[in-house]
């Protein structure tokens, strides 16, 4: 049973891979600074798949924490890094923040990573990295425009960190570029927990739909899209595990040398506008909303490529949109009896 390190383990993404590497025969050895998520979600994980997982709660940013969680596991194999600071809005208040925990934490790890002999890493990245682009339907070879966040830039820079170090044969790295993950484990036991304002779209339509908001606030009415709302790739969370999974096993075999990139998305696009009406006819619930005007920064439209990832990871999304809704849906509605 391989070791694989999983860093900001109780995260979103991160606990749904917990479970799906559980499911496909692995021992993750979870870690976590709690900075970002309850404890509670270790528990949570540990009621899915049926028994205790390594957790431990180590800060990245600090280097002898990290050695001594290597020391204290040397049979890990490989990293799955999503441990990060996520938030758009705070991250252009507080940049230094960004800068400090994100850049710092990946240093850490890849020089402790060097230190152990541990070969291969997997990097959670965004379709941030493309800005706005000039084909909207991006695939890997699409420039790397300049950021639009500090957030954002951090996950350009930790790209660029990795790809210099890779080029030295010290680790061998697979960059996964999200689109946008929705929904939840089918349990509901596990999904996004949101602490004060949603930061994405999904999470504001079921707390509208569960009453939490009065309304949803729709920026922007006059993009050159299908109904003048701003175009996303909507991509399941089960699904962007799985691929995590298949791009381990890649690296572990021996498949990828060095450093390369993919996309992770649904290949489509959807707007705000078809995403509350596929969200109403999901769940029969009608979502009230107000059209409003555009916010700063925003991408009229960015959808991913994905024949990459189907021709390297053998990966294609199982979950449809609907399978996405109903479940963030039913999430939502379990943390209301919680």
């Amino acid at each position: 049973m391989s070791q694989i390190l999983v860093t900001g383990g109780l995260g979103y993404i991160g606990s749904h891979t917990v479970v799906e590497l559980i499911e496909a025969g692995y021992e993750p050895i979870v870690l976590d600074n709690l900075s970002e998520s309850p404890l509670e979600v270790k528990s949570r994980i540990e009621t899915i798949v049926g028994h205790e997982i390594i957790f431990r709660q180590v800060e990245l940013c600090n280097l002898a924490e990290i050695d001594a969680l290597f020391k204290e596991f040397p049979e890990i194999t490989g990293v799955i890094h999503f441990a990060a600071f996520l938030l758009v809005n705070e991250s252009v208040d507080l940049p230094l923040k960004y800068y400090h925990n994100n850049l710092l934490s990946t240093i850490n790890l890849l020089q402790s990573m060097e230190a152990r002999g541990i070969r291969n890493i997997v990097f959670s990245s965004s379709c941030t990295v493309y800005g706005t682009p000039e084909n909207p339907h991006v695939d890997e070879d699409a420039p790397i425009q300049p950021a639009e966040s500090p957030y954002g830039n951090t996950k350009k820079m930790g790209e660029e960190i990795l790809r210099d170090f890779a080029a030295t044969e010290a680790v061998n790295v697979l960059s996964l570029r999200y689109f946008n993950p929705i929904g939840a484990h089918s349990s509901s036991i596990i999904g996004e927990f949101q602490d004060g304002e949603p930061h994405h779209l999904v999470p504001y339509i079921t707390e509208t739909a569960i009453g939490k908001r009065k309304e949803l606030k729709v920026f922007g009415s006059d993009y050159d899209t299908r109904d003048g709302s701003c175009i996303r790739d909507y991509i399941h969370v089960i699904d962007i595990a799985k691929a995590h999974i298949l791009a381990i096993q890649h690296l572990v075999e021996g498949k990828t040398t060095k450093f390369d990139v993919i996309n992770l998305g649904s290949g489509n696009g959807s707007t705000v506008l078809e995403m509350i009406k596929a969200f109403e006819l999901a769940t029969g619930i009608k979502i009230p909303f107000e059209l409003v005007p555009r916010r700063e920064g925003d991408v009229p439209a960015v959808y991913a490529n994905i024949a990459k990832a189907q021709r390297v990871l053998n990966w294609t999304p199982e979950k449809t949109l609907e399978d996405m809704l109903r479940d963030a849906w039913n999430f939502e509605q379990s943390l209301k009896h919680a």
